[in-house]
């Protein structure tokens, strides 16, 4: 695509290193680098190619208009550079053929003159000011093209016009399709940062076709625990010698070293009852890597995808590909915090809404795991009183009772597109704990006035209790056997004392102590 200012002379003064640099003035230029000099490219127009150049100057020959760019300048950007300084480089794929080609960043507007159709261009490396109105076949930008008229047909439906393109578009449409550009630019360098970080098999992708909400501003992606301070993780000190760990495992292996079975089939799936611990080979073990008693270290093999819910409960997480019954899934992934960290910081989120800390209570309440600043795809998983998820204890080079890695398996075939969730108060045996019989897409971010608050495991209870926020009381409701994700959510009524109790027959709840509520619709 050619811009239209591509024939003007290019006049800005480039950055590089310490000093700013005009084609022609043949300024030399030290670089920004501190003790390593950086690897310069220097576009020349009296051989007209590029020359790769170490040295501890960036230097530009006197005789030639050229640009001088820091290492650090993107792939696009030198492209950028050699185009408005009307330079070819076969190096960069910059030729006269492609010479004034340039690349659309988003589409701002639409208008049709005598069946002609414009579109206003936003172009990359250039400001807001200077888009430009492009007929349709100057535009190569099919996949940005498609994505244009997908948001425009989707925003006109939302507001109950037709779904077919007027001749002009009001400026609030234009404004929010403008919007919609940003935000999937914002998401997908998110999500790009996301798969850059991630050490597991398994891709991320991030899709939000509900509403303008881009990226969250506080959440650093990690792969591991993050320990808090005053905690240690103590390494495990021997491993098993098994030639082959499922079919002749030396002293029961791992598992049986802890006096617990093997927890794995030949096809890497969990076939222990939820409750029981997992022990996996670790470090100091002779078998490779290939040991099928290797499965949660292996960590996410399936792609999955970030997702905006349309029910109001903000992100979720569905799978792209089909899981097996009893596959491992994910780790819950944070920063482990003692109990004490865990009821200051408990409180803090509680106000603001949503917390995301689980208890690794398998054999007593000491730390807590805070996935709300550092964690991975999990802290993006709902609750639901059906889940597809079921959590297990798993120790893999940590043998501390008090510190089990927190893992999800599947509890049932899981297809390709399904939301991946798990009960907020799952218990080892397979029952449900809070909100059994209760209605499935209750979920930590509903937005419904008509609620009340749960907090789990509150400071005044032992461990493994749930009690109800004032302002109503309630019962209480044991959880012997699995971890316990301490998470502020909102949870309908149907009627007092029905269905989201109907576990809790230590203590019946009385009717009169809860708030009538309405039903709430089915999502």
């Amino acid at each position: 695509m050619t811009h239209p200012q591509a024939q003007s002379c290019f006049k800005s003064s480039l950055w590089v290193g310490q000093e700013s640099w005009t084609p022609g003035m043949g300024k030399i230029c030290p670089s920004r680098e501190t003790g390593e000099h950086a690897k310069t490219s220097v576009c020349s127009r009296r051989n007209n190619e590029c020359k790769k150049m170490r040295g501890g100057m960036c230097a530009v020959d006197y005789s030639t208009r050229g640009c001088s760019v820091c290492c650090k300048s993107s792939w696009n950007q030198l492209q950028d550079l050699c185009r408005l300084a009307k330079l070819s480089c076969p190096a960069l794929g910059i030729s006269k053929r492609n010479l004034y080609d340039f690349e659309v960043e988003y589409l701002c507007d639409y208008k049709k003159i005598r069946e002609q159709e414009y579109y206003l261009v936003k172009w990359r490396g250039y400001p807001d000011s200077e888009s430009t109105w492009e007929p349709r076949q100057n535009l190569k930008c099919v996949r940005i093209l498609k994505q244009f008229h997908k948001d425009l047909e989707r925003e006109l439906l939302r507001r109950h016009q037709r779904s077919k393109p007027p001749r002009h578009l009001d400026p609030s449409l234009a404004n929010y399709l403008v919007q919609k550009a940003k935000q999937r630019r914002a998401l997908r360098r998110w999500e790009q940062e996301l798969n850059a970080k991630r050490s597991h098999l398994g891709r991320i992708t991030v899709e939000n076709e509900v509403d303008l909400d881009g990226p969250p501003r506080a959440f650093v992606y990690i792969n591991e625990y993050r320990v808090g301070e005053g905690i240690t993780l103590n390494q495990v000190a021997v491993g098993c010698e098994c030639q082959d760990c499922l079919w002749a495992p030396a002293g029961g292996c791992c598992p049986g070293a802890s006096l617990h079975k093997f927890a794995y089939n030949d096809q890497g799936q969990v076939r222990l009852r939820a409750g029981l611990p997992i022990y996996e080979c670790n470090s100091r073990c002779r078998c490779g890597y290939d040991c099928p008693n290797r499965v949660v270290q292996k960590g996410i093999r399936y792609d999955l995808c970030i997702f905006r819910t349309d029910d109001g409960r903000g992100w979720g997480v569905r799978t792209l590909e089909k899981i097996r019954k009893n596959s491992f899934v994910m780790e819950y992934v944070g920063e482990i915090i003692t109990s004490e960290e865990a009821e200051r910081r408990g409180q803090i989120y509680d106000r603001q809404g949503a917390t995301y800390l689980f208890d690794l209570d398998y054999v007593e309440d000491v730390y807590t795991v805070d996935a709300a600043y550092y964690g991975n795809i999990s802290h993006f998983v709902n609750h639901s009183c059906d889940p597809n998820l079921q959590v297990y204890n798993v120790f893999i080079d940590n043998l501390d009772e008090r510190l089990p890695r927190i893992a999800f398996f599947a509890t049932r075939t899981i297809r390709a597109g399904e939301e991946l969730t798990f009960d907020y108060n799952m218990q080892g045996g397979g029952g449900k704990g809070l909100g059994a019989g209760a209605y499935n897409d209750m979920g930590h971010k509903d937005p419904s006035p008509r609620s009340f608050k749960m907090l789990f495991l509150t400071p005044s209870l032992p461990s493994g209790f749930l009690d109800l926020c004032l302002p109503f009381g309630g019962p209480l409701i044991s959880n012997p056997w699995t971890p316990t994700l301490r998470h502020s959510y909102r949870l309908f009524l149907k009627t007092p004392g029905e269905d989201v109790w109907l576990e809790s027959s230590d203590i019946p709840p009385d009717s009169s102590e809860f708030p009538q509520s309405p039903n709430p619709p089915h999502s």
